[in-house]
């Protein structure tokens, strides 16, 4: 399904320039709205950009006859393919600098329909982009440079079905390009489920996010996707390769491993054995108020190291929990959630919102509902969580400069992390741009050795230079990172605006090994270059 088309279980149409559905974006009285809550903003919002604005020339290269059929060159798939959805994305698309649009789009069915494009690339210096819905944040399905004549986006949703359930095993053979909800829903009749569900889940693909070790968002245990992976099929330009259904194995450096999270610079994942769970049947949550934010880190730190393993462990700081609608008076929020197929949990809450008392918390009423009513603290969360994403667009269009950074790291570093974040990022935000920004602060995932803070800036941008100035808060943030030896990225892939921190935090042979791999796999270098290996 390329990215502009009707989504066929709800007839909605994908924005081609913004995040998720064209009708769910923020209309212009919403935008101003949002505008005001940033002093030096825009006083009216930017249009709404149109293709037919858009520098698309001829495509600099023709499929031969037999795969034809699989390629289109119409503008509008090209334009819904040049670019992912970052902030960066968003107001390069508002500002009429789209950068390097595909001169083919092209929808394989089948393995050997990708071998064969990949073939024909390879022999005429023509770059592949693989793409599943173009949710990339990071720069990863976008060609940057002239180093190829033309350049192909591979987009991978027409491979969209469950082709097999192994019932016993309990895991399943699934296409790459199948989106998150067709996922679920082909599974649902089964009682089964993959349980993972990043904030992405509504428009990305499962092949995007073993491409991308994409994480889910529960926030204990399983939470990351690799977790999930039973064995890979890949295609590359030097063959294509099957690893084994195995539930584990010693046997040397783990050829999955080699796969998940390149990006596509090493061959094109087609389908996977993922591992699967029963659906759950039993829920509780509830949200605490934590007054001190120290305090509040304690104690998910307590909670993280109990065996309890919450399926929702989500702290947001009194900026977020406001932003949210979670919380009005200064606190903190903590958002606990379980669940379990097989037995209730609401001992397990109890136990959790005991470890968060003794840390000077005040709970909310727990509630066993799917979905928390909206006047609670958790449904007003999950209501902004969804919300998110439209409404970072609203503020571009008004000129804002929006970014969420993401990372992890080991407990002792955490507070200093943050409060290094917090004052650097504000104080470069400050200088860029001569306005006041805010920076927030929420905890996503949690492990017994450390956490993952997520942090947002909100600032007015100057007009014309908000991508400049994107540059430079990046900057500065990937700084405090690489400084208090925190990770670039936690919850998906480096891309091309990743990479400069990802250089520095991978050691040197195995940034050879990568290099060499690709060598190997990938001869003419024309898969996705310049994402994770040179």
């Amino acid at each position: 399904m390329p990215a502009t088309a009707n989504d066929p279980r709800t007839s909605r149409t994908r924005s081609w320039w913004g995040w998720g559905y064209a009708d769910a974006h923020p209309d212009d009285a919403e935008c101003a709205a949002l505008g005001a809550l940033l002093p030096g903003t825009l006083t009216r919002p930017l249009p709404i950009p149109r293709i037919a604005d858009l520098p698309i020339g001829r495509p600099a290269a023709t499929p031969p006859p037999a795969l034809a059929h699989l390629v289109t060159t119409d503008p509008p798939t090209r334009a819904a393919h040049a670019m992912g959805k970052a902030y960066r994305d968003v107001i390069r698309a508002l500002r009429g600098r789209s950068g390097r649009i595909p001169d083919l789009v092209a929808h394989p069915t089948s393995d050997q329909e990708v071998a064969d494009l990949l073939e024909w690339a390879g022999e005429h210096d023509v770059a592949v982009i693989p793409f599943g819905g173009g949710t990339s944040v990071v720069g990863g399905v976008e060609y940057r440079g002239d180093a190829h004549r033309a350049v192909l986006s591979l987009d991978l949703t027409a491979m969209d079905r469950v082709l097999e359930i192994d019932a016993t095993s309990r895991s399943a053979r699934i296409q790459a390009g199948t989106l998150g909800p067709l996922l679920e829903d082909q599974l649902r009749p089964h009682g089964l489920t993959l349980r993972h569900f990043p904030q992405s889940f509504e428009f990305s693909t499962l092949g995007g996010w073993l491409a991308t070790r994409a994480g889910g968002h529960y926030a204990t245990v399983h939470t990351h996707i690799d977790d999930f992976v039973q064995s890979l099929r890949v295609v590359t330009p030097a063959g294509v390769g099957t690893s084994w259904r195995l539930p584990a194995s010693g046997a040397g450096p783990s050829p999955d491993r080699l796969f998940l999270g390149s990006e596509g610079t090493l061959g094109v994942i087609t389908e996977a054995w993922m591992r699967l769970r029963e659906r759950p049947r039993h829920k509780a949550s509830a949200a605490v108020a934590l007054p001190d934010f120290h305090r509040a880190l304690e104690a998910v730190r307590a909670i993280a190291q109990s065996d309890l393993a919450p399926a929702n462990c989500r702290l947001l700081d009194p900026g977020e929990a406001l932003l949210s609608g979670a919380s009005q008076d200064g606190s903190s929020v903590l958002i606990l959630g379980f669940e379990s197929s097989t037995s209730p949990v609401d001992h397990r809450l109890a136990a959790a919102l005991d470890i968060a008392r003794a840390h000077g918390g005040h709970p909310e009423p727990p509630t066993t509902d799917r979905d928390a009513p909206a006047d609670t603290a958790v449904g007003a969360w999950r209501s902004a969580f969804l919300r998110m994403p439209y409404l970072r667009d609203g503020l571009a269009r008004m000129g804002a400069v929006v970014e969420t950074f993401e990372t992890a790291a080991t407990w002792d570093r955490i507070p200093a992390l943050i409060d290094a974040v917090r004052s650097e990022v504000a104080t470069a935000a400050l200088k860029a741009t001569g306005h006041p920004a805010t920076v927030n602060c929420r905890f996503t995932h949690v492990y017994p050795d450390g956490a993952a803070p997520y942090f947002t800036v909100a600032v007015a941008g100057r007009p014309g230079a908000e991508v400049e100035i994107w540059d430079e808060i990046k900057a500065a943030a990937s700084d405090v990172l690489h400084r208090h030896r925190a990770t670039i990225t936690h919850h998906h892939a480096v891309g091309r605006d990743h990479r400069p921190g990802y250089d520095g935090q991978r050691p040197e042979p195995f940034a050879l090994a990568l290099r060499a791999a690709k060598n190997a796999l990938d001869p003419h270098h024309v898969l996705n270059p310049g994402v994770l290996i040179d």
